[in-house]
């Protein structure tokens, strides 16, 4: 094995994520693509498909997307829809879209308007934990299995299923010691390189996206760690982060981002699917009850008592201190783009709970283009210093 096999492949898959899917499909395989964590790619991969995660492109100007999305919406959604537009996405056999905001639940109808493609499927996810939005959950899953066994022709077995649990619930895990590899004084790994890591197996079939993982790690094990242990340890929590310009930001001005949550990061790989009698069972409460997401309301739980503010905080974002404690930060810098109403109405009672706990925060609103990174670059430097 090469020294730099597993990082290398990683950052080419990275440059070129459709390079590898296009030589999958002139073998034969039919690739999917999926917006978002919601779309249950365990039951792709159980139906003999190639799950592929859409994002956007920050350096790449919307011009598009104006016929179809206006302006004052999620950016990154209109990227995505841009792309699609211009029939980057043309090598997709079909996509799955969940609902995950009000602004996601429209694209899914408006590329299925505008995009032709042999296969479309809307995975309507409750907005609730609630016992009966869970099972409402696992019916709406099990017409997502319906809709694709009537796509391919062939059944999908609980044997699958558990199959396809089992491989992905091996990703999750290997995922996690790639993660570990940051908690030591000089982090092995870069966030830089994490991203493109991450990237790079949500854009391959989960066995082999298992394999680039296992060379990843081996080779990130041999190496010493970083150089300089007077960087600051980040944590970077917030929306869509699906490039590493913003990361190179963050290491340029002397600090790493040793852990994160966020949907490209820890939030669709931290939960394992449980293994139910019936298997629909585990995949529902993993996707609904098991990722953090603000797009999912937790009502918090006091019993008799009557509802404290500060409360309700620890049991929404407690999670997120203990990744902090985890991973030993120094700070954390809250990430929302703009319009994305959904991480946004979080950021009070976010900072109120992190200044509670005694963790400093920043908040940082950018649009979803390279240039919008620029004038954070002294905002952060100006942050770091607080943390001396």
């Amino acid at each position: 094995m090469g020294a730099q096999k597993g990082i290398q492949r990683a950052n080419e898959i990275y440059r070129d994520r459709s390079r590898r899917v296009l030589e999958l499909k002139a073998d034969g395989k039919e690739i999917i693509g999926y917006l978002c964590i919601y779309p249950v790619i365990e039951m792709i991969t159980a139906a003999g498909m190639v799950p592929y995660r859409l994002f956007g492109d920050i350096r790449e100007p919307k011009t598009k997307v104006e016929a179809c999305l206006p302006t004052v919406v999620c950016p990154y959604l209109r990227s995505v829809m841009d792309i699609g537009l211009k029939e980057r996405y043309n090598f997709l056999d079909g996509v799955v879209m969940a609902h995950s905001c009000e602004v996601a639940e429209k694209l899914a109808h408006i590329w299925k308007t505008y995009i032709d493609q042999k296969y479309a499927f809307f995975l309507d996810v409750p907005h609730t934990i609630h016992d009966a939005a869970r099972e409402q959950f696992r019916d709406l899953i099990n017409d997502f299995k319906l809709s694709l066994e009537k796509y391919t022709g062939s059944p999908i077995t609980d044997e699958m299923i558990v199959d396809a649990i089992n491989a992905h619930n091996q990703q999750r895990s290997l995922v996690k010691e790639l993660y570990d590899l940051k908690k030591s004084d000089k982090p092995k790994i870069s966030g830089v390189e994490t991203v493109k890591v991450l990237m790079a197996i949500m854009s391959l079939p989960v066995e082999e996206g298992n394999e680039l993982l296992e060379e990843v790690i081996t080779e990130v094990k041999g190496r010493e760690g970083g150089d300089n242990d007077d960087k600051k340890r980040l944590l970077l929590w917030g929306s869509i982060i699906d490039d590493t310009a913003l990361f190179e930001l963050i290491e340029d001005v002397g600090a790493d981002v040793v852990i994160d949550d966020t949907c490209v990061g820890t939030r669709p790989f931290f939960p394992d699917v449980e293994l139910t009698d019936d298997p629909l069972v585990g995949l529902a409460n993993r996707y609904l009850v098991d990722i953090k997401c603000p797009r999912t309301f937790k009502e918090a739980n006091f019993g008799e008592k009557k509802k404290d503010y500060m409360e309700d905080l620890e049991s929404r974002f407690g999670y997120i201190k203990q990744l902090a404690d985890d991973w030993n930060v120094d700070g954390i810098i809250l990430h929302s783009l703009r319009y994305c109403d959904i991480h946004g109405y979080d950021i009070p009672g976010l900072k109120d709970y992190f200044e509670s706990v005694g963790i400093r925060s920043i908040y940082i609103e950018p649009d979803y283009t390279e240039a919008a990174l620029a004038p954070l670059r002294t905002r952060i430097e100006a942050f770091l210093e607080t943390l001396d």
